[in-house]
């Protein structure tokens, strides 16, 4: 007896496999859907048409629509810079993948140069920039980022950011964003994690850190 939906956790070649096996068994491909380690082209361009309608969770959207790749795209590669051999890959979900962790280096960077002066920083003052990365909706759009990321704001006791998701969906030959962004449930997994983070904590002997901790921050 067939399920409702799947939900797909594979990796790498596992993916283009789940979605052939699907195929054959008769399971729509629109009733699986793909967590982050199963949202790339990778995952899907194998299997073929099996993967048409497969729906996917991601992060970061794909495509080039975004002003921040067309930027790339025109004084980068328009200028015959970069290492990219296929150019194929721009737009790509890896491709703006590395671009959305570009933004948050650079912004880290920054924010830990407004604190520690303009100047080569050491990790640890690194370390406290993204312990304050503040990425609001208004500053990724004047990014250029607007849609290819919700927000990202990161304090020492919550590394994650906002966590804003949304789905795409694979039309055969790209992804299709076809939700709106998506807030986790804060109330019900925050706990869980803390719970788990402190049976580790107790079970290894760690200190668990303070505000005090985090900005303790070592300069040379």
């Amino acid at each position: 007896e067939h399920p409702d939906y799947v939900v797909l956790r594979g990796w790498g070649v596992m993916n283009p496999v789940a979605l052939k096996t699907a195929q054959k068994t008769g399971f729509p491909a629109d009733h699986i859907i793909g967590n982050v380690w199963s949202n790339s082209e990778e995952d899907v361009i194998p299997a073929g048409d099996a993967a048409k309608g497969y729906t996917a969770i991601t992060t970061q959207a794909s495509g080039e629509r975004y002003p921040v790749v067309q930027e790339i795209v025109k004084t980068v590669y328009g200028d015959g810079k970069g290492n990219l051999e296929d150019k194929s890959r721009i737009g790509s979900v890896y491709h703006n993948l590395g671009i959305v962790n570009g933004i948050l280096n650079v912004e880290a960077v920054r924010i830990a140069q407004a604190k520690f002066g303009n100047r080569t920083l050491t990790g640890d003052e690194v370390r406290w920039g993204f312990e304050h990365l503040k990425l609001d909706p208004a500053r990724v759009e004047a990014l250029g980022a607007k849609d290819l990321f919700h927000s990202i704001n990161v304090s020492w006791d919550n590394h994650e950011g906002d966590g804003y998701v949304t789905f795409q969906q694979w039309d055969g030959k790209k992804w299709n964003v076809v939700s709106d962004w998506i807030a986790p449930d804060w109330k019900l997994l925050r706990p869980i994690i803390e719970k788990s983070s402190e049976a580790y904590a107790k079970e290894k002997g760690i200190k668990i850190r303070t505000a005090e901790d985090a900005d303790a921050v070592v300069s040379n």
